[in-house]
C-alpha cells in the first residue's frame, strides 16, 4: 500500500509573506518619492527638471549648487538618520518588551547629547564630525544605567524600565542643560543641535557615521530571530536555542552605534523610534525579521516628509525637523498610553 502523500499548507502563510514583500515594495516607492520631495522643496523651490540638470548635466550656476550643496545632503542626512532611529526604536521595544520603547524615551538620546555636550565644554569640540565618539560613549552610558536601574533587585520589568528611562533621560538633559547655560559658548555650539536638524550636514558629517550605522543595521538583523524567541521569555528562548546572554549584548551594542550615529549627526530627534516600528508590526505583525526591514524604510519616509513640513510651514524661514516630529509624535504617544492593548511584541 502506497503512503499517502505529506499534505503542504502554505496558502495563509504564502499570502502573508507575498503581502508583506509587496508592502515593502510599496514603502520602498514611497521612500524615492519623499526623497525627491526633500530635493525639490526649500526656500527655492525647485522643478524635477531642475534638478535633473544639476544632477546629470550640471554648469555651476546657483540650482547645481542648491541641489549638490544643501538639498542631497541634507536627504541623505535624512535617510541614514531614519534609517538608525527606526531601527534603533525597534530594537529596545523588542529587548525591551515593551511597546512605548524609544531611544529618547529610554534615555538614549539624552545619554548621546550629555556625552556631544562633554566634549563641546571640556575638550573643545566644534564640529559634528568631532561628535561621534561622545555620542557613542554617552549613548552607551546612558543604556546601561537604565538597564541597571531597571533590573535593581529583580529581572528587568518593561514598566521599570520605562520609567528608569524617563528618570535617567531627565536627570541627564538637566546636566546637559546646566553645563549649557554655565557656558555660553557650549550654549551656542548646542543650541542648534539640541533641536534635531539636518541643515549644514555634509558627507564630512554623514560618511563617518555610516560605518557604525551599517554595523549597527548588521548585527539587528543578526539579532532579529533571536528577538522573536526573547519575546517568549528567557527560559523558554534558552529552550529553543538561543543565545540570552549574546543576544542583549549585541542588542545594546547595536542599539549603542545606531542611536549614537544618530545623534552626533543631526542632534536628538524624538519619537521616530517610537512610531516607526508600531507601524511596522501593524503591517507585519509582531515578528522582528521583517519589523526591521520595514523600519529602514518607514523612519527615512517619516523624517523626510517632517522635514518637508519644516521647511514650508513657516515659509521662508523653517522649523527644526525635531521640533516637527515631536508635534506628531506626542498625540501619538498619547493615544498608544491610552490603549487598553497596544500593538503585540
Amino acid at each position: 500500500m502506497t503512503a499517502p502523500a505529506a499534505v503542504v499548507v502554505d496558502g495563509p502563510p504564502r499570502r502573508m509573506r507575498r503581502r508583506r514583500a509587496v508592502g515593502l515594495v510599496c514603502a520602498v516607492v514611497v521612500l524615492l518619492v519623499a526623497s525627491l520631495l526633500s530635493v525639490l522643496v526649500g526656500s527655492k523651490p525647485l522643478v524635477p527638471t531642475d534638478v535633473a540638470h544639476a544632477l546629470f548635466a550640471p554648469t555651476g550656476g546657483d540650482i547645481d549648487r542648491i541641489v549638490w550643496e544643501l538639498r542631497l545632503p541634507r536627504t541623505l542626512a535624512a535617510l541614514v538618520v531614519g534609517v538608525a532611529l527606526g531601527v534603533a526604536g525597534a530594537l529596545i521595544q523588542a529587548f525591551t518588551r515593551n511597546p512605548l520603547g524609544d531611544p529618547g524615551i529610554l534615555g538614549v538620546n539624552a545619554g548621546a547629547s550629555l556625552g556631544v555636550a562633554v566634549g563641546v565644554a571640556l575638550f573643545g569640540t566644534r564640529m559634528p564630525t568631532q561628535h561621534l565618539g561622545f555620542a557613542f560613549l554617552g549613548a552607551l552610558l546612558a543604556t546601561l544605567v537604565v538597564l541597571f536601574v531597571g533590573a535593581i533587585g529583580r529581572s528587568a520589568d518593561p514598566i521599570r524600565l520605562t520609567l528608569a528611562g524617563v528618570a535617567v533621560g531627565a536627570v541627564l538633559a538637566g546636566i546637559t542643560t546646566a553645563m549649557t547655560l554655565l557656558d555660553p559658548s557650549t550654549f551656542n555650539q548646542m543650541r542648534g543641535w539640541e533641536a534635531g536638524t539636518f541643515v549644514e550636514r555634509g558627507l564630512d558629517v554623514i560618511l563617518p557615521a555610516v560605518p557604525f550605522i551599517v554595523g549597527g543595521l548588521a548585527i539587528a538583523l543578526f539579532c532579529a530571530g533571536s528577538l522573536n524567541m526573547l519575546g517568549l521569555g528567557d527560559d523558554l528562548a534558552s529552550a529553543l536555542g538561543a543565545h540570552v546572554g549574546r543576544t542583549r549584548v549585541l542588542t545594546v551594542a547595536a542599539i549603542t552605534l545606531l542611536a549614537g550615529a544618530a545623534t552626533a549627526i543631526a542632534g536628538p530627534i524624538a519619537f521616530v523610534g517610537l512610531m516607526v516600528p508600531h507601524v511596522a508590526r501593524w503591517i507585519v505583525g509582531p515578528d522582528q525579521r521583517w519589523i526591521i526591514p520595514y523600519s529602514i524604510v518607514l523612519a527615512p519616509i517619516l523624517l523626510l516628509v517632517s522635514d518637508v513640513i519644516g521647511r514650508v510651514i513657516l515659509w521662508p524661514g523653517e522649523v527644526p525637523v525635531g521640533v516637527v516630529t515631536a508635534f506628531v509624535g506626542a498625540p501619538v504617544l498619547i493615544w498608544l498610553v491610552r490603549r487598553r492593548k497596544a500593538s503585540g511584541l
